[in-house]
């Protein structure tokens, strides 16, 4: 397909509306987020160790769709605001359990009050059955990029 091809065409701007629509709402989220002190990343992360105490930092980082990397950075600036522990695994003295902290359960908690309403308002947006279509689509474009 060519440039001047409308199919062409339509490809870019519907991938292009995807790639804005994300960049809108991760930008939404993390003002949501901005008053209690929490970058999305570290919402993200706190709510997996909510939900998953004593993972590791690699089951964290695939949990959260980014790499060991990224997420010891993350882990790093949460570990010095007080909001996560690192502990040896009982079996693996290697091994560090990651494990959210009384602060970080207050500023979790604290978060969810400000980002489940705009969650509902993102709700609200579609109908079900859009939003069922919408998650239709954006699923069949994740099997159909992903690697393989």
């Amino acid at each position: 397909m060519t440039a001047d091809n409308p199919a062409s065409s339509n490809r870019q701007r519907w991938g292009m509306v995807l790639k804005r629509a994300e960049q809108n709402l991760l930008r939404a989220k993390s003002a949501v987020l901005k008053p209690v002190g929490l970058t999305l990343a570290q919402y993200v992360a706190l709510s997996e160790l909510k939900s998953q105490p004593g993972i590791t930092g690699a089951t964290l980082a695939r949990a959260c769709l980014v790499t060991p990397q990224a997420m010891m950075v993350v882990l790093n600036a949460m570990h010095d605001q007080g909001f996560v522990e690192r502990r040896p695994n009982p079996r693996h003295a290697n091994v560090l359990e990651l494990h959210p902290t009384d602060v970080g359960c207050e500023a979790l908690h604290a978060a969810r009050q400000l980002v489940e309403p705009f969650e509902r308002r993102l709700d609200d947006a579609l109908p079900p059955t859009d939003a069922a279509v919408l998650n239709e689509l954006l699923t069949r474009i994740i099997d159909h990029t992903e690697p393989t």
